[in-house]
């Protein structure tokens, strides 16, 4: 049944993506998961941005690629972007699109981070390379065209882990070697993961998607986290954290109709109450990964207005707070 409180232009692509006959995520195998993700968000359509250079750093498990966009003007401050995909998807390819528009609509330079994906690279395989992409960037900022100014940003999966990297900014845990020296500007969270729990309302509203469903979730959670315990480290589950007290602004987004919008909204709360500045939106009629769906100027794809009209208000919420910081 067509849900008609679906943002109607996002109907229509939903249909398209129906159409096209892919089952849902946890139905395909992890390689071929892959493949089809690419195939959907990745563009030969580039937004011109002043440059971009795929770099790398020695991490902790080995090389990490990098992708860096700058804008035009530069010194900029410095966004350090996670993409999503379960923490077992995503490329640097398929995140084109939304670091090219951050990085023109925020003016900042933007790293997109290709940390170790699960199964082969568990937790805390990623929060271990998103942390050490951070203290790269904060060391290189300058040749990298920052000003010393540093933020990080997710969408999904991806939020989750900016979301862990505040965390470590606020607290040290030995066993896990996050203790992360940088004053963060900004945590700027789009539809983050943030725990391993299926039964929120948001999830018994929308547990059949569009987009994203409570199977996929509890596919992609299950992938992830090498063993149960996990489930309970704010480094996996940034919303179990004991105290989310002096961890970095924070801009939060979420679409009504996702099955993670309770969670986000959650930690919303924990923030504001621990005295976090926050600025947080939930945008009626958008559900699981809106920000993909903005007008990416290309003839073959026409972006969801309201995808666009999010994008601009999550973007200049962001360069806000990294002009504030």
């Amino acid at each position: 049944m067509t849900d008609t409180t679906l943002d109607p232009a996002f109907r229509e692509r939903v249909a398209e993506i129906d159409r096209l006959g892919v089952p849902e995520w946890h139905a395909l195998s992890t390689a071929s998961a892959r493949r089809v993700e690419d195939d959907l968000f990745s563009t030969d359509a580039h937004l011109p941005v002043a440059r971009t250079t795929d770099l790398g750093f020695d991490g902790p498990g080995g090389a990490v690629s990098v992708r860096v966009y700058r804008p035009e003007e530069t010194p900029a401050p410095t966004v350090v972007f996670y993409h999503g995909g379960g923490w077992c998807l995503g490329t640097l390819d398929s995140a084109d699109g939304i670091c090219r528009r951050l990085c023109r609509r925020v003016g900042a330079v933007v790293v997109s981070v290709d940390y170790r994906l699960a199964p082969d690279h568990p937790f805390p395989a990623a929060v271990r390379d998103a942390v050490a992409a951070v203290e790269w960037v904060a060391d290189h900022a300058s040749a990298l065209g920052g000003d010393g100014r540093v933020g990080v940003a997710g969408t999904s999966a991806g939020g989750g882990l900016a979301a862990a990297v505040g965390v470590a900014t606020a607290r040290s845990d030995r066993s896990l070697e996050f203790d992360l020296d940088v004053d963060l500007a900004v945590q700027a969270l789009f539809y983050p993961a943030l725990v391993p729990r299926f039964d929120s309302e948001s999830y018994r509203e929308h547990a059949d998607g569009p987009l994203l469903t409570r199977r996929d979730m509890r596919h992609f959670w299950s992938t992830y986290l090498a063993s149960p315990t996990d489930a309970a480290n704010p480094y996996a589950a940034p919303l179990t954290a004991d105290s989310l007290a002096d961890v970095p602004p924070a801009v939060v987004a979420v679409g009504s109709h996702d099955p993670l919008r309770t969670d986000a909204t959650a930690f919303v709360d924990r923030l504001r109450g621990a005295g976090v500045p926050v600025t947080a939106e939930v945008f009626d009629g958008l559900p699981h990964g809106f920000l993909s769906f903005a007008d990416d100027a290309s003839e073959e794809r026409v972006g969801v207005p309201a995808a666009e009209t999010a994008f601009d208000t999550v973007a200049d919420a962001v360069a806000t707070q990294l002009d504030d910081s």
